[in-house]
């Protein structure tokens, strides 16, 4: 016997297990695609250990963008998504990459910038408004520019002025998610629009204000969908169905309504199971 499958045949016994992982245990695994906000906000750290416990599963989370998380569950590299865009995600579905959409939570956007507010924007009611200011000044605005939802929104308020701005200086594409971006206009003393969980979350360590709110254009919705397992088999279609259905429990809605009060006096999102969407922001 050849020396070298002397040593395979005594090292057999201790790599069989590592060789053949039950199926079972390869279903406990879910790949989660989510948004940046619900990421940098701090709330999965809150509720994905709570999910886990009670089930069993372990969740890997991928925070991106929404239009990125959709191309992963399009390309099946995903079980379930946490998105915020909605016009995409019906889209998603209505190309049957995705199944089962159902309300989460909302929050708003804000558009923030430098205490000293140079063009004084201030108190202004209407985003687009607040928008058209900033293009006439040529004031320095940062944009994600990544497609997520939050682009997304941007991207239909500069619609809402009729100002393309894409090729203008002052307009700048971070490519980078929402705690990042909130970081790089804080430190130019830009302008940029976030949804209000992720900026009060970092709020202390940026030298950013809320400048405009409240506009009904400004309106953030949050959506979990299960990727199509009829697309994709490899999907583990129960787990993301346990993750899906464990966000809209009673539970769950309980930590959405009250994270964030103790450190910020106010919720950072609203929850929503059962409602629709015409209902919110009214």
């Amino acid at each position: 016997m050849k020396k070298y499958s002397f040593i395979w045949l005594i090292c057999l016994p201790f790599i069989m297990p590592f060789l053949f992982i039950p199926a079972g245990a390869q279903q406990k695994n879910i790949i989660l695609a989510t948004t940046t906000s619900t990421q940098d906000s701090g709330l999965l750290d809150v509720l994905i250990p709570i999910f886990e416990k009670k089930t069993g599963y372990f969740v890997k989370t991928i925070a991106v963008g929404s239009g990125q998380a959709m191309a992963m569950g399009q390309k099946g590299e995903a079980d379930v998504l946490l998105v915020h865009s909605p016009a995409a995600e019906k889209k998603f579905v209505a190309e049957g990459f995705g199944v089962n959409r159902r309300i989460i939570m909302h929050n708003d956007y804000v558009i923030v910038g430098a205490p000293e507010d140079p063009i004084k924007i201030k108190g202004i009611k209407s985003a687009s408004e607040a928008f058209k200011k900033i293009a006439s000044a040529n004031a320095l605005f940062m944009s994600r520019g990544d497609n997520s939802g939050t682009h997304a929104k941007e991207k239909a308020i500069w619609s809402a002025t009729g100002i393309n701005p894409e090729k203008e200086r002052w307009y700048q594409q971070t490519g980078l998610g929402m705690g990042q971006t909130l970081s790089v206009a804080s430190e130019k003393k830009g302008y940029t629009l976030t949804d209000r969980g992720t900026y009060l979350a970092l709020k202390k360590n940026l030298s950013l204000d809320i400048l405009v709110e409240g506009d009904a254009i400004l309106l953030n919705i949050y959506h979990v969908i299960e990727v199509n397992p009829a697309k994709w088999s490899k999907v583990n279609a129960a787990g993301a169905k346990a993750f899906a259905d464990f966000m809209v429990s009673k539970e769950a809605q309980e930590v959405i309504k009250t994270f964030g009060v103790d450190k910020f006096g106010s919720p950072l999102f609203f929850p929503d199971a059962g409602k629709k969407e015409e209902e919110l922001g009214k």
